[in-house]
């Protein structure tokens, strides 16, 4: 009796959680934040519908960087997105991160949150780089245990984003698709699709990324990410420092106007630029760009 009282309040938790991703809003077409392109971003912030803002970027942040958030948050929609939550980690989630990350997306008050669906940390050693996990079940099953704790901090939507890599576990039990998907529905939570990862992967390891997205839950996916990649040694590196591919804008058309027959939308896009900064007029026009794909879809 008690077991069947415990399943129907988890169902019931889940329901609610699933009813809040189905409402969130539509964000639009937003940048990545960087320092570098502030007084830009204010100079346009008419062509720039939302930010999606580094999370550890103001964590221990000192008073300048946290009056750089308030000013961030009085003109604009700001989505955290975290780097180190290690989701994937068997040791658990670092309790003191997660209380950190609570703290700023409580400030900021947004939609939804994300981080990425990876490991960052193994045996108390912070490895310095989002690493993929083995296409498991048992790897699966820690995610979810973990997302399950982070939810006692955090109870806004998480999206989970895929990774880029240029390695590969050898134990697999599932395709990386199915895995996401697994994912995704086991934790009820939502995708962050980053276009440009799925592109980079798909050439370097010889994969139908169209074939990739069609396995997705589409109705789960809530925002992508796009950016621009280079080659280097016959590898694509996801680098978020030159233009995007324009077989990465045919791919990411593919997936809005997929979502969009499919009766689900996108509620936001965001463009990352790390480095090797254009004319900010260059920007303006990836962006541009990506409105006027979804707004044709």
């Amino acid at each position: 009796m008690v077991a069947a009282v415990v399943v129907a309040a988890v169902a019931v938790v889940a329901a609610v959680v699933s009813e809040a991703i189905a409402s969130l809003p539509n964000l639009g077409v937003g940048l990545g934040f960087r320092s570098p392109l502030r007084a830009d971003i204010f100079r346009h912030q008419s062509q720039i519908d939302f930010l999606e803002i580094t999370a550890d970027h103001f964590l221990d942040a000192p008073s300048e960087k946290l009056a750089e958030l308030e000013l961030l948050a009085d003109h604009f929609t700001l989505i955290p997105h975290a780097l180190n939550l290690s989701l994937g980690s068997a040791e658990g989630i670092d309790g003191a991160y997660v209380e950190k990350l609570a703290a700023l997306v409580d400030r900021v008050n947004p939609p939804w949150w994300s981080d990425h669906l990876c490991f960052t940390r193994a045996g108390g050693v912070d490895i310095g780089h989002l690493s993929p996990l083995p296409l498991t079940q048992e790897a699966v099953d820690v995610v979810c245990q973990n997302i399950e704790r982070v939810r006692g901090f955090i109870a806004l939507p998480l999206l989970l984003e895929n990774i880029a890599y240029t390695v590969q576990w050898p134990e697999t039990e599932m395709t990386e698709a199915a895995f996401v998907s697994a994912v995704a529905e086991q934790a009820d939570c939502g995708l962050l699709l980053d276009v440009a990862n799925l592109y980079a992967n798909s050439v370097n390891h010889e994969f139908d990324p169209v074939a990739f997205f069609e396995q997705l839950p589409r109705d789960r996916i809530v925002q992508l990410h796009f950016a621009g990649g280079h080659w280097h040694d016959g590898i694509l590196i996801d680098s978020h420092a030159h233009p995007v591919l324009p077989a990465a804008w045919e791919l990411m058309e593919s997936v809005v106007r997929s979502c969009s027959a499919n009766s689900c939308s996108v509620r936001g896009i965001i463009l990352e630029r790390d480095e090797n900064f254009p004319a900010f007029t260059d920007i303006l026009a990836e962006l541009h760009q990506a409105r006027t794909l979804v707004e044709v879809v």
